[in-house]
């Protein structure tokens, strides 16, 4: 694709230092995943703003293990419940699907989740019974019904709808894709396609960049803004890591834009360059804070999508993420409800690092942790008193051998230090590879804040 070999030959000495440093002894994601928790949770949505009781892990399955199949798994995570920091309830779904990304509908009823390589989307009630999801429905034709998009992502709840990333194509399985949307009920609205070179939809070229690549979603409803991001297709994020790094032509093709679009109407609006494969979006909460970051997989930087003064969208990179020469690779990301802080994952050292992102145009590392071997998923409670870290990227991203650990771990932070609370390594119970986490509580359902666990719920700014 024009542009790509370029960026190839600029990103060819990172390549070839995690091919030194790395294939000896994993296959690991330097790229994806994913997206969120409750100060990351969509703004149509209910949010816990007290003690959540459960966190959801939506996992994948690893042959040979347990039944092999991917899974939601429930722990209980109230600090008053004789179970807590135990897993309450697994429910397989049938099958390895590349279980990745989760979210719920605006009214926090139903859990939708995909799988990347599949493309089924299973959708869970969690409503009925909080601490026992019930799967409900399983939607098999999304390829189908929306004109060829593969690899549902995320997963992002609007006014009675649902906004899904696909990352993907039933065409040449590369990183040309879509938006699609989707009913609460699970009924098929609409496809957009992101903007290209030969069919830019009306939208501004800011660039060098217009690639068709997707991965995250993220909304500013006060300035009717939809934000998308862009990763790669499924070639490559089906391929062993080790194999995608000394793939050459595998290694153009990674997605090196942001797209600004008309949250109303879903058309895009401007395609912004940010090159390296820049991945979770999350945007700031305050009302006139009218900016989001994201990072970048390849070069290890933030980037601030951010409203000028003149009321236009620009995309700015405003800090490094460790030493980029070491290709941390940044992975999730979590945004504090005060727009303070933000931290950050990186898997290839399994740290997790907090920002002072207090001046958005200057962000400042102010604390690092090592959590695990490798660390993927960050979500953090909306009180940012405790964060809560999963470790799987991709089946065949994952690291391998001994570093090849899989874990759920609950941290507390008091505003200096992560202390942790449990871990429960999910190799040895059996279950597999936790990916993405998702908070419960019962009062979400009660009409009656803090009724039985302290819980309280926000009104939607």
């Amino acid at each position: 694709m024009r542009g790509h070999m370029p960026l190839f030959r600029r990103f060819r000495p990172m390549a070839s230092a995690l091919t030194l440093g790395l294939l000896t002894g994993l296959s690991m994601s330097a790229l994806t995943p994913a997206q969120a928790d409750e100060t990351c949770a969509s703004p149509y949505m209910k949010k816990i703003t007290g003690q959540e009781d459960f966190v959801y892990v939506w996992t994948l399955g690893v042959e040979g293990l347990g039944d092999g199949q991917d899974k939601l798994v429930t722990v209980d995570v109230n600090p008053k419940s004789k179970q807590f920091g135990k897993v309450i309830q697994t429910l397989s779904v049938g099958g390895r699907n590349e279980a990745h990304h989760s979210d719920f509908t605006d009214d926090r009823a139903f859990l939708w989740a995909g799988g990347l390589d599949t493309s089924k989307i299973f959708v869970f009630d969690v409503k009925t019974d909080p601490s026992k999801p019930k799967l409900v429905r399983t939607i098999n034709d999304f390829v189908a019904k929306s004109g060829g998009v593969v690899g549902p992502h995320t997963i992002y709840a609007l006014p009675g709808r649902m906004i899904i990333t696909g990352l993907s194509n039933n065409k040449d399985h590369g990183g040309r894709t879509a938006l699609v949307e989707y009913t609460n009920e699970g009924e098929y609205i609409a496809t957009y396609w992101i903007p290209t070179d030969a069919d830019l939809q009306g939208a501004i070229k800011s660039g060098q960049f217009a690639d068709g690549y997707n991965y995250d979603v993220r909304a500013l409803p006060r300035k009717n803004l939809l934000v998308t991001s862009s990763f790669t297709g499924w070639n490559n994020y089906m391929m062993d890591f080790g194999k995608l790094l000394t793939d050459a032509e595998a290694m153009k093709h990674f997605g090196n834009t942001v797209v600004t679009w008309d949250l109303h109407t879903k058309t895009p609006k401007k395609v912004l360059d940010v090159p390296g494969a820049p991945l979770e979006i999350r945007c700031a909460w305050g009302e006139s804070h009218n900016y989001c970051f994201t990072t970048t997989a390849l070069t290890s930087q933030i980037w601030l999508i951010h409203e000028d003064d003149k009321g236009e969208w620009q995309a700015k990179s405003v800090a490094n993420i460790g030493d980029p020469t070491k290709v941390p690779l940044p992975v999730d990301i979590s945004i504090s409800n005060d727009d303070q802080r933000l931290w950050v994952n990186t898997f290839s050292d399994g740290n997790t690092r907090l920002f002072d992102i207090s001046n958005p145009q200057k962000p400042v590392q102010i604390y690092e942790k090592h959590i695990g071997a490798q660390v993927n998923m960050v979500s953090s409670s909306w009180d940012g008193k405790r964060l809560y870290y999963s470790s799987s990227l991709l089946a065949n991203w994952d690291k391998k051998g001994a570093d090849n650990e899989q874990f759920l771990k609950l941290y507390a932070w008091d505003g200096k230090e992560l202390k942790q609370t449990f871990a429960i390594d999910f190799t040895a119970a059996k279950l597999g590879r936790p990916h993405q986490m998702r908070f419960g509580a019962h009062a979400l359902y009660t009409n009656v804040a803090g009724k039985g666990n302290g819980a309280a719920l926000a009104k939607n700014p």
